[in-house]
């Protein structure tokens, strides 16, 4: 194997910028990532750029499966394809969804990628 090799690239070491909650999704410049443990205020934790997570959605929305999904960082929570971006959301290829959710759920369930998002 060669020596160059260092990882699968899946997970990203993040440090936090406020306290964020195992499970949270996390806007890392251009990519979004899922918080694998709680990370403190300064300190350096897990983030996963790829793999299906339920993740918050905005309640009204509709999603389709296979939609590309707005993340909404105003909202802490994901949109569908036809939201107006706002300055800070992440829209692209980032993140689509897994599967369909309707308008009275406030999860959905997404597929993170690792593929930079373009941000609003």
């Amino acid at each position: 194997m060669t020596t160059t090799f260092k990882q699968d690239g899946k997970v990203i070491q993040y440090t936090a910028g406020a306290d964020i909650s195992a499970g949270a999704v996390v806007k890392i410049g251009n990519i979004l990532g899922v918080a694998l443990t709680n990370i403190a205020n300064g300190a350096t934790g897990s983030v996963a750029t790829e793999g299906v997570f339920s993740a918050p959605k905005v309640a009204a929305a509709v999603i389709a499966q296979g939609e590309s999904l707005t993340w909404d960082v105003s909202a802490g929570a994901f949109d569908g394809k036809a939201a107006l971006a706002a300055a800070g959301d992440v829209t692209g290829a980032c993140a689509f969804a897994w599967a369909a959710a309707g308008a009275t759920t406030t999860t959905v369930l997404v597929k993170f990628t690792g593929v930079p998002g373009t941000v609003a």
